[in-house]
């Protein structure tokens, strides 16, 4: 039969073949093979569960996606993604909590157990099949395509209350630019001729008035709006415009704005810790970070913590890193991007704890000063009259120049001597562990304890200027990563201009964001932080890693490694991904679903009256709320996987990239030449030749017999299942 015959008769039949399978491969939108009849072995309707990663031997094949203009964009791109802002407010406060220098130890061991293997699994998967998260999973398997689907959602979560965060960033960047800083003292009103400290921030301080009055304007429970907060509305369009502007143009567009906003952070933290660290006070911050506390590390909930932020740290699951790989040449050393990208975020919130504890060790030495004037006071005011007796202070004492240790001192004898009226006094300890020992994250570190420590600062407006500025660009480097991992499944999957894809996502997500700029608002972010991400992703990637080690094989996919980077990885990452980072996965989602359960549902409220904080418990109607984020994250794993399960839902094969459809003509035009007509019409798929190479059988890690396939009823000596469809190799 000549080579490309357009009409072919089976034996015995009277059906048609219209298409050779060169064609069918050539066209915009070829067949889904789950209907085709020219499916070599399967029966019209049957799905081959797995395809394998390996779609063509030739890996420079044009197929007109973007790529990146060099390495290096890439790589700060990842870096942009991985490095935010949990890297400056999270990880501090985990070391302070769970034993200083002591956690290091749980975190390090478990980025190489969870977090580069995993890391390099996206990666890996992204760069080889050139696809976003959706179009990966429904390649990879596709009746767990809703893995990618899951990503989506979650990344839209995030992308919502995380830029709110960059608003709020925006909005203080703009306020620095004052002396004296709006924050650095508190506000006086009048009260007819008398001018009095204003109520709220008298009981509170200066910085928390300023976050929770001047920037929030918030109410007092979840329960009451109180409408829209035109400023932080403002800052909340001014970030979409700025992640707008830096994903219009894919990566052509976000690729230079990494140039920046993934090196300036690192500028202003290396400036930050020089500063910080001739400032009195921060040697006392530092040691106090790094003291480990060894009798932590037996506590399960120090591991615990400790995986959670390995986990979010590198942005697993989001689906921005298998979306910046997939623009990345086949051939790139993505095991050499995994540990690099790893390796710099580990001493990147290192390099964060140091800044944020030097600058803290010196504002709780001004604490503690400013703590002994105030009790010094007290004590003369007491002497004075006839309360206490001059008999108590030692001679040596001159209260014009009061240290800490003379009060120490002072404050131990008075505590001593009048122990039965001491507690009437009113008299604070002024220890400056007690003041380093004050744990604060998230915000409360960022806006309140950071922000009143640069009031102390010489040439404060300077430093608060850097300072937001820093984490304006830590947020944009983490928000081009979630656009992305929206925006290129959608683009793989659809033919939409990127361009108007992305300004329709980001004004969708601005009236969708005005949830968090009411006055309650940042109880939303609270309520979103906490459960619209943890738990799904965490199923998400266990999904993903059970899908490449368990159903597509982790032998299958070493040996696509070493097709793809030209070396064999370390059988270190077989281990990984077949046995430990799916144990340490389930016993993380049952730790989460386990403290999810026994902890109450609610958030801290701000009471305008006392001037601090209170826990209060979720309405009915916020609990259902939190937990549908949940529902809603997952939903599509199930809702995928049963409709493909009973045929209701195509498997994506309709939409091969062109790259995959070219190496497959290739390959297949030399077989037809070969014996086109018994490929078309299969009477032995075991007989047809395969259009891939022939590849050495990978052995596994120490393995000593080739590997043999009979998942289809034929036996190959071959790491790839012989399913005889086209779309085999896939």
């Amino acid at each position: 039969m000549p080579k490309n015959t357009k009409v072919t008769q089976k034996e015995n039949s009277n059906e048609p073949v219209t298409e050779s399978v060169a064609d069918l491969l050539s066209l915009e939108h070829p067949m889904g093979f789950k209907s085709s009849q020219m499916s070599m072995g399967l029966s019209p309707g049957s799905t081959a569960p797995v395809r394998a990663l390996l779609p063509s031997p030739d890996p420079d094949i044009e197929d007109g996606r973007p790529a990146w203009n060099n390495k290096l964009e890439y790589i700060l791109a990842q870096v942009g993604f991985s490095v935010g802002l949990g890297n400056v407010w999270r990880f501090p406060y985990l070391c302070q909590k769970n034993g200083g220098g002591a956690y290091l130890v749980p975190y390090f061991i478990l980025l190489l157990l969870i977090g580069i293997p995993l890391f390099f699994l996206e990666l890996a998967v992204g760069q080889r099949i050139r696809r976003g998260s959706i179009g990966v999973w429904n390649y990879v398997y596709p009746q767990l395509g809703g893995i990618g689907v899951s990503s989506l959602m979650v990344c839209g979560f995030v992308g919502l209350y995380y830029n709110v965060i960059i608003g709020w960033s925006i909005f203080y960047f703009f306020q620095s630019f004052q002396y004296p800083l709006p924050w650095a003292e508190c506000p006086i009103q009048r009260n007819g001729s008398q001018a009095i400290m204003v109520p709220e921030c008298e009981k509170s301080s200066a910085t928390t008035y300023f976050w929770y009055r001047q920037a929030l304007n918030i109410t007092s429970t979840i329960d009451d709006t109180g409408g829209l907060n035109w400023k932080m509305t403002l800052s909340l369009l001014v970030a979409w415009i700025m992640v707008c502007l830096a994903v219009i143009k894919g990566i052509q567009s976000s690729g230079k704005v990494m140039y920046f906003s993934s090196l300036f952070p690192y500028v202003v933290l290396f400036c930050f810790l020089v500063r910080g660290l001739m400032l009195k006070g921060a040697v006392d911050g530092i040691a106090h970070m790094f003291t480990p506390k060894l009798e932590k590390m037996l506590e399960p909930q120090v591991w615990r913590e400790a995986a959670t932020q390995v986990f979010f740290a590198l942005g697993l699951g989001f689906g921005g890193v298998i979306a910046f790989s997939s623009y990345n040449k086949r051939d790139n050393n993505c095991h050499f991007d995994a540990t690099l990208v790893s390796v710099i975020n580990f001493v990147t919130s290192i390099l964060a704890t140091l800044v944020v504890f030097a600058v803290l060790g010196f504002k709780a030495n001004v604490m503690n000063e400013k703590c002994v004037v105030e009790n010094a006071e007290k004590i003369l005011g007491f002497l004075n009259t006839g309360v206490l007796s001059k008999e108590l202070i030692p001679p040596h004492i001159n209260f014009s120049h009061l240290s800490t240790q003379d009060y120490a001192e002072m404050y131990s004898v008075i505590k001593t001597v009048k122990e039965d009226i001491f507690g009437e006094l009113g008299l604070d300890s002024c220890v400056l562990e007690d003041e380093l020992n004050k744990a604060v994250q998230g915000t409360g570190l960022a806006f309140i304890a950071f922000t009143e420590a640069m009031t102390h600062f010489p040439a404060s407006p300077f430093w608060s200027v850097m300072f937001f500025f820093m984490l304006i660009n830590l947020g944009l480097g983490s928000m081009i990563g979630t656009m992305t991992g929206i925006t290129t499944p959608i683009l793989d999957a659809f033919k939409i201009r990127k361009e108007i894809l992305c300004v329709v996502c980001c004004i969708i997500a601005f009236l969708l964001g005005l949830l968090f700029v009411q006055r309650s608002g940042n109880y939303f972010v609270t309520m979103f932080d906490d459960y619209s991400a943890g738990l799904p992703l965490t199923v998400v990637v266990i999904l993903e890693n059970i899908s490449v080690a368990w159903i597509y094989g982790s032998k299958r996919f070493m040996q696509d490694l070493e097709d793809m980077l030209g070396f064999r990885p370390y059988s270190f990452y077989y281990y990984m991904w077949t046995y430990v980072s799916p144990a340490i996965l389930v016993v993380l989602i049952i730790a989460t679903v386990i403290e999810m359960a026994v902890s109450p549902a609610g958030y801290n409220a701000w009471s305008e009256s006392e001037g601090t904080e209170h826990f209060e418990n979720y309405q009915p109607w916020a609990i259902i709320m939190a937990y549908s984020l949940i529902v809603l994250a997952m939903l599509p794993l199930p809702l995928v996987y049963l409709a493909r399960r009973f045929n209701l839902l195509s498997d994506g094969s309709n939409k091969l990239s062109v790259s995959y459809r070219k190496g497959m003509m290739k390959d297949i035009s030399n077989l037809e030449e070969q014996d086109e007509q018994r490929f078309i019409l299969g009477k032995n798929p075991a007989e047809a030749p395969s259009p891939m190479p022939p590849h050495r059988a990978y052995l596994g890690p120490g393995g000593t017999q080739e590997m043999t396939n009979t998942n289809y009823g034929t036996s190959t000596k071959t790491g790839y299942q012989n399913i005889g469809s086209p779309e085999s190799e896939l």
